[in-house]
């Protein structure tokens, strides 16, 4: 689990810019969604070409906000990232062998794609595949209009990785209208220095970023 510190320079500047460091007091569980992205095993099972130390270690923290969010009446989305090998400038990033086994573990029937055992997952919960970072941009997947038709306005973010397809979600959530939460201790990133950036770069002009249980009072 990350060690979470958010500078005083950008609390400074929410506060002058918002009031509160806190703009979503109360969460309305019927129209809000847990977004669970890329707890894969692509991420979560040592030797996987994108294995992230670590992930596992949020799976208490999501499956807790899972169930509170489903008992509240609130819906559960869990995200895999999918393999788009027509996405060829992302693929020019990493040399062709590391390409190559990322690309595998993220394709349909690789045993990298199904998400990872340990999550919580029930039968009312919706499972979205995704073939970019954001879930949201255009191109990747369905999400927003699934979202709509759910009467969803609101998004949680959790899972890895924390400054790449969660932060690039978050933003996009925003973008679209929806009010957008950032769980602090249910993302997972390489380091508490990137994790850290985008608690910043989130609370200054995305969403809220709140803890697990500050979620789930939110939802009483």
């Amino acid at each position: 689990m990350h060690r979470v510190s958010i500078p005083d320079y950008i609390l400074e500047r929410v506060v002058a810019r918002r009031g509160s460091i806190t703009l979503f007091e109360r969460l309305a569980a019927r129209s809000t969604a847990l977004l669970v992205i890329d707890m894969q095993n692509a991420f979560m099972q040592p030797g996987m070409a994108s294995y992230l130390p670590g992930a596992t270690d949020l799976v208490p923290n999501i499956n807790k906000l899972a169930a509170a969010l489903r008992r509240a009446g609130g819906r559960v989305v869990w995200i895999r990232h999918t393999a788009d090998p027509s996405w060829d400038v992302y693929g020019r990033f990493s040399k062709p062998e590391q390409r190559e086994a990322a690309l595998a573990s993220y394709t349909p029937g690789h045993i990298g794609h199904a998400t990872h055992a340990s999550l919580a997952v029930e039968p009312s919960d919706l499972t979205i595949d995704k073939r970019r970072f954001s879930a949201l941009i255009q191109g990747s997947s369905d999400l927003d209009m699934r979202l709509r038709q759910m009467g969803v306005d609101t998004v949680v973010i959790t899972g890895v990785v924390t400054n790449s397809c969660c932060e690039c979600t978050a933003r996009d959530a925003m973008m679209l209208n929806y009010k957008t939460v950032f769980v602090s201790d249910a993302n997972g990133a390489r380091t508490d220095e990137e994790h850290n950036a985008t608690l910043g770069n989130i609370l200054r002009l995305f969403g809220d970023v709140a803890t697990t249980d500050e979620i789930i009072a939110r939802l009483a």
